[in-house]
């Protein structure tokens, strides 16, 4: 007799196999709606030329000017960049200048030697050439070797570059002239601990030698990046402030800098852990900065300093303006901020404030309004349709909608702890975990890494429209909602990849790059690479079987899948459901004697099922049974409905 099987919508990893009868226990790839379990959407990689950009993207923003033209800022380990118009544009910053360099090339080499005696630049470090003069002896022209390099080798006097193409001449030796032009130092592509022999407190462990322990956190290279009207704001964490203007002249030409078409921010803290703008009031806050304007070594990670409102320029508080500073005291280190509809929301590594602007004399209110739920990680919280979520460092989730509320969640094991087969989030690399509303489904992602890994590997995902959770492996290095662009869009890095960057030459896999992707677009992975199959998956728990007995003790030959465990199942055949079905699918029947044991596939499985499979007959038996459904091929998706089985008692041994 054919009878129903419905399953609880969302993960539940807090439970064993065996003990998730009637739910979902595991998954990857798939979403709910309206109660019901499916495949997520595909993503295209956004560049007509499949570009991608060098280094660890770690902040992402969307604007659009007053011209109507809209622009993705994606900050990487590396640098700062654009997309617009289908196409990326390098707007990072320069450092200071080093004048009175020279130039030797080889004839038939494209290897560049600039010579500068103890110029302090590393391998691996971007630089632009301006102000080049080249001899006779060389065929390049100033213009061609005025564009921007990665340096391949490093002396204490010297270093190269690759040209474009090799030298025609003769070539120079230390002839010529140019200035060298360093990009501002992002910081490295992983958090990492500092275990050096002068890290954590002084005489402990042996003298001269590193530190087996330490609490000493090394941040990743990582940005924080808002607008002010059409103006880009992009602070380096732990550094300074840079702004980018989009109704500037030629604006995709111009280069982010302390001081860009009057927005000029060269009074500006140099030293920030965050910057956010404060919408209603245009303020422009900095926090964990400098107790004294340019004087890095004054840093304080609970200080906040506030501009003048509608000035990015003016800092020092008078009886005419509205600039200011205060202190927050709960805490070690403000860990990130997040503007709401009226108010600020920032969160130290252990308590919640809310900053409000008031008006004069006080400018801003603050109150605080949690303890223990302390950020994580910079940009692990997220603002959407009144609420703000988070990740919290000691572990779950949080929501503030005007108070500060536990999330309850279902695979919170999973992704906070290390235990049996799960390696759980990596608290020392959590300031690369990055949160962001997906507003097409409802859904909050936090993207993480696993124990061990330095970089992103997984997603947890919260639907607070039908309020369950989902894991998968999806792993998104930022991450931006619709609003600007009619679907989200996303960064994956690859930490061993070269970048395909043709603005910047002589590029190397020494910082790896991230490849940007349109997504909920499709079905596929599209990329450079061409269509790859997204193989999602969705398995229950196990459901056991006990005969139902009559008044008399009889048999009825009803079956209840909230069985004992007493009986064995056989499994006769099976109806599959689906609301969308594009393409085939797979079902399997996993078959278990004890809850112990690994399960193995029913004897005729896996089951292809098309859109025009009725049933499908089986010989299945075990004490324990549970239900895959997946996919593995380009062009499917699917929605899963209500299963209905055939089975009854089987014997009990």
């Amino acid at each position: 007799m054919l009878q129903k099987l419905n399953f609880k919508p969302g993960f539940n990893k807090m439970v064993t196999d065996s003990g998730g009868e009637s739910q979902w226990v595991d998954g990857d790839f798939v979403r709910f709606r309206y109660g019901l379990p499916e495949k997520i959407g595909g993503w295209n990689q956004l560049s007509i030329s499949g570009e991608t950009l060098p280094g660890a993207a770690r902040a992402q923003h969307t604007w659009t000017s007053l011209a109507g033209e809209r622009y993705a800022a994606i900050g990487t380990s590396q640098g700062l960049f654009l997309y617009y118009g289908e196409q990326f544009f390098d707007i990072s910053p320069l450092d200071t200048a080093i004048t009175g360099c020279t130039i030797s090339t080889v004839n038939g080499s494209s290897t560049v030697t600039i010579h500068k005696g103890s110029h302090g630049l590393l391998a691996g470090r971007y630089i632009t050439l301006s102000g080049v003069t080249v001899t006779g002896a060389s065929d390049y022209t100033p213009t061609e070797l005025q564009v921007a390099y990665e340096i391949l080798t490093a002396a204490t006097d010297s270093f190269t570059i690759q040209a474009s193409r090799n030298e025609g001449g003769s070539g120079m030796t230390a002839a010529g002239a140019a200035t060298v032009n360093p990009y501002v130092v992002v910081g490295p592509t992983t958090q990492t601990v500092g275990y050096g022999w002068g890290t954590s407190t002084w005489n402990v462990e042996t003298w001269g030698t590193e530190r087996t322990t330490s609490s000493v956190v090394l941040d990743p290279g990582s940005w924080s990046l808002d607008n002010f009207g059409q103006v880009l704001v992009a602070t380096i964490t732990n550094g300074k402030t840079f702004t980018w203007d989009a109704g500037a002249t030629s604006a995709r030409t111009i280069r982010a800098s302390t001081s860009t078409s009057g927005f000029s921010t060269s009074n500006n803290p140099t030293a920030s852990r965050l910057t956010q703008v404060s919408d209603r009031d245009r303020h422009l806050f900095h926090f964990g900065t400098e107790t004294t304007i340019g004087d890095t070594s004054t840093q304080d990670p609970m200080f906040i300093r506030f501009s003048n409102q509608e000035d990015l320029n003016t800092y020092t508080p008078t009886s005419t303006n509205t600039a200011g500073t205060f202190r927050l005291d709960k805490g070690n280190r403000i860990v990130g901020a997040v503007s709401g509809k009226d108010y600020t929301l920032v969160l130290t590594d252990s308590s919640a404030y809310v900053i409000q602007f008031v008006g004069p004399p006080f400018t801003f209110s603050v109150r605080q309004v949690g303890t223990n739920c302390g950020l994580i990680g910079q940009h692990a919280l997220t603002y959407s349709d009144g609420k703000v979520f988070w990740m919290s460092g000691e572990g779950g989730f949080f929501v503030f909608d005007g108070t500060v509320k536990s999330l309850p969640c279902l695979v919170e094991d999973f992704v906070f702890t290390d235990t049996g087969d799960n390696l759980g989030i990596n608290y020392d690399a959590s300031d690369v975990i990055y949160a962001e509303h997906n507003t097409l489904y409802g859904e909050v992602n936090w993207f993480y890494p696993k124990s061990g890994a330095t970089q992103i590997e997984r997603c947890v995902t919260y639907n607070y429209g039908e309020n369950l959770w989902t894991t998968s492996s999806l792993a998104r290095t930022t991450y931006v909602d619709t609003g600007v662009f009619d679907v989200p869009y996303a960064t994956e890095y690859n930490i061993t990849a070269i970048p395909i960057f043709p603005d910047i030459l002589g590029l190397t896999n020494t910082y790896g790059s991230s490849t940007y992707y349109a997504h909920e677009v499709g079905t596929d992975q599209v990329n450079s690479s061409g269509t790859t199959s997204i193989n999602a998956f969705i398995q229950s728990g196990d459901f056991d079987i006990t005969a139902r007995r009559s008044s008399l003790g009889q048999q009825t030959g009803m079956v209840d899948y909230r069985g004992d465990g007493e009986f064995f199942m056989s499994v006769k055949r099976f109806i599959p459901d689906f609301k969308v079905l594009t393409g085939n699918s797979k079902i399997t029947l996993l078959l278990n004697d004890y809850p112990n044991n690994t399960a193995s596939s029913s004897p005729l499985g896996p089951f292809t099922i098309t859109s025009t499979t009725d049933k499908v007959d089986t010989r299945a038996r075990g004490r324990l049974v549970s239900i895959k459904i997946e996919n593995d091929s380009t062009g499917e998706t699917w929605r899963y409905g209500t299963l209905r089985l055939d089975a009854q008692p089987d014997g009990r041994r």
